[in-house]
């Protein structure tokens, strides 16, 4: 059971989206948090999850959270109360769901939070997941799969009008007599940076085509081929209720760091942004989180991923805009107010991702120490900047990661790409993974048919 906003104790609604009094148009206020709910993080390892973690605690939520790893990024907060042992969902997702259900009863959690790739099982499972009293936001399972899915996802984006760089769909057989380059390869399924390669000539293309036959990454499905677009990243974030856009964020990605991460953001206020976003929700009746990154040229964005998720809130928050609060919120069937735009031009970075990012750039000591000198001094892209992934105020514990990367880098900076590629493997959704999870759908499905 789980508390509405009037603090009554009911069932959760898949199907309830209350926008404002009367209709989502009238309403454009400010997110105000509800009563207070117990909420349990998807994953504890990635920088959405830790990021999260501090919105919700702030907003008086009581916050736990599931990981593989037991020294995962948000056991280093007072934002979490406790870290969960699970198994890795890239291995076993419904071995993963099945223990994430029972801490979710033992720790009478309100709401399973999606933070990383586990909402395509929560998809999935959501009716099973509801019957159990357990809240969670996550959209139909026909269209995660259209989004999912990178040779989907690049169709979805063009029926909704979304410009794209020019795509070539290929099937794998075909892949090997490419001789057009530079472009970027992306494999069917790959969760952050690791399914997209960016390919120079014909021996990058072997040694792709032999690792992803080894690895099984590619299989054979088609594989997506994307020309090269110039000019900065644009990490775009939104929620939707059913289909209705209430909260979105668009920021610049000013500086790289570790795994090609943002280490230094600025926000960007992009009406045409917006737009794409109504158009892509309401093509998909989109429910919970989604995130997309596009390219911004000459002409406008370009957009060259999307993800059923939600990606690193924090500079949003900073800019004003509460994407945290209507994603609970949904999950509970409370109203959920639309937000007006954020102010542009916040600054925010991420010191963890900047040291690692600094280590691997050369594999030296001085990157490190030039960004640790500026971090301190509160120089160069870090003036007027605010960090938004280990905040220190009143937590302390929040150092401890820094610290570590710092004292890694220092010493050894080429052993500083351990650091940022484990947290992957704790979440990543494998194509074994996913060809599991849809096998389980379909079969669902089939049986329902058969009533």
């Amino acid at each position: 059971m789980t508390g509405d906003g009037d603090g009554e104790l009911r069932s959760p609604q898949r199907d309830s989206c209350r926008l404002g009094r009367r209709h989502v148009a009238v309403e454009r206020r400010p997110a105000r948090p509800g009563p207070a709910v117990r909420v349990l993080l998807t994953d504890g390892s990635g920088l959405t999850a830790r990021q999260v973690a501090t919105q919700l605690s702030s907003a008086g939520h009581w916050v736990e959270a599931l990981s593989s790893d037991p020294l995962a990024l948000t056991r280093f907060t007072r934002h979490v109360h406790r870290l969960h042992r699970v198994p890795r969902f890239g291995e076993d997702p419904f071995g993963w769901l099945d223990v994430a259900l029972t801490v979710a009863h033992t720790r009478h959690v309100d709401v399973l939070l999606p933070t990383q790739e586990q909402v395509a099982v929560l998809s999935a499972a959501a009716e099973s997941i509801h019957a159990r009293g357990v809240a969670t936001a996550v959209p139909e399972f026909g269209s995660l799969r259209r989004v999912q899915e990178k040779v989907s996802a690049y169709f979805t984006l063009r029926e909704s009008g979304l410009p794209q760089p020019r795509t070539d769909i290929v099937d794998h057989g075909a892949l090997s007599a490419w001789n057009d380059f530079p472009v970027y390869l992306k494999t069917p399924i790959g969760t952050a940076s690791a399914g997209v390669v960016f390919v120079e000539g014909p021996g990058q293309l072997e040694r792709f085509l032999a690792l992803g036959t080894t690895d099984g990454s590619i299989g054979d499905d088609p594989v997506v081929v994307q020309a090269p677009v110039r000019g900065p990243l644009v990490m775009v974030q939104a929620i939707f209720c059913r289909g209705v856009l209430v909260a979105s964020h668009a920021n610049l990605r000013i500086h790289e760091g570790a795994s090609g991460g943002a280490s230094h953001k600025r926000s960007v206020d992009l009406p045409i942004v917006r737009d794409h976003l109504e158009r892509l929700g309401e093509h998909l009746r989109w429910n919970g989180a989604l995130s997309l990154d596009a390219i911004l040229d000459e002409t406008g964005p370009v957009y060259i991923d999307v993800n059923p998720r939600l990606v690193e809130p924090g500079n949003a928050w900073r800019s004003g805009v509460d994407l945290v609060s209507p994603l609970l919120d949904i999950s509970l069937g409370r109203g959920v107010a639309v937000q007006p735009p954020g102010r542009a031009g916040v600054a925010t970075h991420q010191l963890l991702l900047a040291v690692l990012g600094a280590a691997q750039r050369d594999g030296t000591r001085r990157p490190v120490v030039s960004e640790l000198r500026a971090a301190l001094a509160h120089a160069g892209q870090y003036a007027d900047s605010t960090e938004e992934l280990t905040p220190l105020r009143r937590d302390l514990r929040a150092a401890i990661p820094v610290i570590t990367a710092a004292t890694v880098s220092l010493g050894r900076p080429s052993a500083s790409r351990r650091l940022s590629s484990g947290a992957v493997t704790n979440y990543s959704l494998t194509r074994q993974a996913w060809q599991t999870i849809v096998d389980h759908y379909r079969g669902r499905e089939e049986v329902a048919d058969h009533r």
